[in-house]
C-alpha cells in the first residue's frame, strides 16, 4: 500500500485501523499472511460505511466473515481487510409468513438457533453450519440436503458502482455452492439478508438439529480446516473419490489430508498456506488421472498468489463448470 494511502487511511479510521496483521487469527484454518491494514465492523451500517470510504480511496478492499472456505496467501493481502463482526438478528411476522432479518456477520448457526427458539421452523440444517449470514448467500452453502436458496427471501448488496440495492431470491440466480454474486466480477458486498420460517414444534427442530450435529461429529474432522474442499461431482462424493486414490492421511509440511473424511484438509502442525494448496493439487491431479476430472474446488484462494496459481485454480473451477 502507498505511503500516502496508508496516511489517509490513519486520518480516516484513527484508532479504529490496525495495520501488518496477521490474517491466520482470522481464518478458520490458520493460515496466512499479513494485510497491509485492518477494519473490524460491528453492524450493517458500519460495514456500508466503511467499505464506502475505502472503495472512494481505491485502495482494494477485502471483506471476510468467520474466514471459512477461503485460503488466504502467505505473502498476505495488500489493501484493506474488512472483518465483519455485524451480527444483529431480528424476527418479523407479516399476516402469517415469518422472517428472520440478519446482519451479513452473524453467523448461520446463530440465526437458525433464534428461530428454533422462537418456536419457528425450516433454519434447522442451518444450526450446525459454520459460516456466516454474508458468506451462506454469497456460495449458497448447504448441507444435509438443504441449501441457503431454500430459506432466502432478499438481500441487501452493497455494491462500488451502483449503490444499495435489494436482490431478491430470482435476481441471485442461486445454482449449487454458487450465486450471482461470487460468479459476477462487480465489486459487492452483503450487508443484510432475510431468510423465511414457519411456526414449528421446538422439540421437533431440537431433534433435528442434534440428528444433523451428531452427523457432523461422525463424519468431519475436528481440527483447523476451510470446511469442505471441493464441491460433489454429479451422482458422486469428492470424500469417496479422495479415498479410492489413497489420499486419506497424506501430509505435506504441517497439513493433512484427513484421515476421517478425505475431502478436508487439516492444519495439523501450523503448516502454511501453501502446504495446504499443494495437497489440493495433488488431490487434483489424482483424480484427474484415475477419472479424468477435475474436482471443483469449494474453496476461494484470497490475497497475493502468484499469477501460476492463480491460473491453476481458474482451470480447476473452468474445466468443472464446462463439463
Amino acid at each position: 500500500m502507498l505511503d500516502f494511502q496508508l496516511k489517509v487511511l490513519r486520518e480516516k479510521f484513527t484508532t479504529r485501523l490496525q495495520e501488518n496483521v496477521q490474517l491466520k487469527n482470522y481464518t478458520t484454518i490458520r493460515a496466512g499472511g499479513i494485510a497491509d491494514a485492518l477494519l473490524i465492523v460491528y453492524d450493517a451500517d458500519e460495514l456500508e460505511r466503511f467499505t464506502s470510504i475505502v472503495w472512494e480511496l481505491d485502495i482494494p478492499t477485502l471483506v471476510l466473515g468467520s474466514g471459512s472456505n477461503i485460503l488466504v496467501s502467505d505473502q498476505g493481502v495488500r489493501g484493506v481487510v474488512i472483518i465483519n463482526h455485524a451480527h444483529n438478528i431480528s424476527i418479523h411476522r407479516r399476516d402469517d409468513a415469518y422472517h428472520v432479518h440478519a446482519e451479513a456477520g452473524a453467523l448461520m448457526s446463530k440465526v437458525a438457533r433464534l428461530a428454533i427458539n422462537r418456536h419457528l421452523a425450516g433454519l434447522e440444517w442451518a444450526a450446525t453450519l459454520p459460516g456466516t449470514v454474508g458468506g451462506a448467500v454469497f456460495g449458497n452453502a448447504g448441507c444435509f440436503g438443504k441449501e441457503t436458496s431454500h430459506n432466502f427471501i432478499q438481500a441487501e448488496i452493497l455494491h462500488r458502482y451502483k449503490g444499495k440495492n435489494k436482490y431478491t431470491n430470482q435476481d441471485m440466480v442461486f445454482e449449487y455452492r454458487s450465486s450471482i454474486l461470487k460468479r459476477t466480477e462487480e465489486r459487492c458486498v452483503v450487508l443484510t439478508a432475510d431468510f423465511s420460517v414457519c411456526p414449528g414444534d421446538r422439540e421437533e427442530s431440537e431433534t433435528k438439529v442434534e440428528t444433523y450435529r451428531q452427523r457432523r461429529l461422525k463424519n468431519q474432522p475436528p481440527g483447523p480446516s476451510m470446511g469442505s474442499i471441493f464441491r460433489n461431482p454429479p451422482e458422486e462424493k469428492a470424500g469417496r473419490l479422495i479415498e479410492a486414490v489413497g489420499l486419506k492421511g497424506a501430509t505435506h509440511g504441517g497439513a493433512e489430508i484427513s484421515s476421517q473424511h478425505g475431502n478436508f484438509i487439516i492444519n495439523s502442525s501450523n503448516g502454511s498456506a501453501q502446504d495446504i494448496w499443494y495437497l489440493i493439487q495433488v488431490i487434483e491431479d489424482k483424480i484427474h488421472q484415475k477419472y479424468g476430472i477435475f474436482l471443483h474446488p469449494e474453496i476461494e484462494l484470497i490475497g497475493d498468489w502468484d499469477a501460476q496459481t492463480m491460473q491453476k485454480f481458474a482451470q480447476y473451477q473452468t474445466i468443472q463448470e464446462n463439463a
